[in-house]
């Protein structure tokens, strides 16, 4: 695939093919791209050029809407709305049209070393470490069958980064 955003050229002729149960990392310097692919990925942008394929089939066929749901996508900026971390967890069970899903995202916001309680937290008192767990919770608690990172440790101190690097 390729992407221009105006005149800048910011992917050209990428390929790569990731199979079920696939990890993969993308690497390189900033405005590389990696953001950008992984946005294609998630179906969040579409390429000015070539075909990303889900299954088998090419996403310009699927219902974005249906298969938005099947990807957990984690922001770069851990950028948080309304006001407690309940709110920002229940959003995707809403968007999917789900009820809230509450053991499982207690079990994801375990996973990722925060307690229960923290549902009630309101987001301005949290750290940006904090506010990266709660978007990271999100992402797992949707259990998803593609989960896109887009640098989830950047806003971490190293325990909780080794631990999100393991769980990953």
């Amino acid at each position: 695939v390729s992407y221009r955003a105006g005149d800048q050229e910011i992917l050209q002729d990428v390929s790569f093919a990731v199979e079920e149960g696939d990890y993969l990392t993308l690497t390189g310097p900033s405005g590389s791209g990696k953001s950008t692919t992984l946005k294609l990925i998630a179906g969040l942008i579409s390429p000015n050029k070539g075909e990303i394929f889900y299954k088998g089939q090419n996403l310009d066929s699927l219902d974005l809407v249906q298969y938005r749901r099947q990807v957990s996508y984690c922001f770069q900026q851990p950028t948080l709305f309304d006001e407690t971390v309940k709110d920002n967890l229940a959003l995707p069970f809403a968007i999917r049209k789900q009820d809230f899903a509450e053991k499982q995202v207690q079990e994801a916001l375990k996973q990722v070393d925060l307690p229960a309680d923290y549902l009630d937290k309101k987001i301005t008192t949290l750290s940006g470490g904090e506010k990266q767990r709660v978007l990271i919770a999100r992402a797992l608690a949707q259990q998803t069958a593609v989960l896109v990172l887009d640098e989830p440790t950047n806003h971490l101190d190293i325990t909780p980064k080794l631990q999100l690097m393991e769980l990953v």
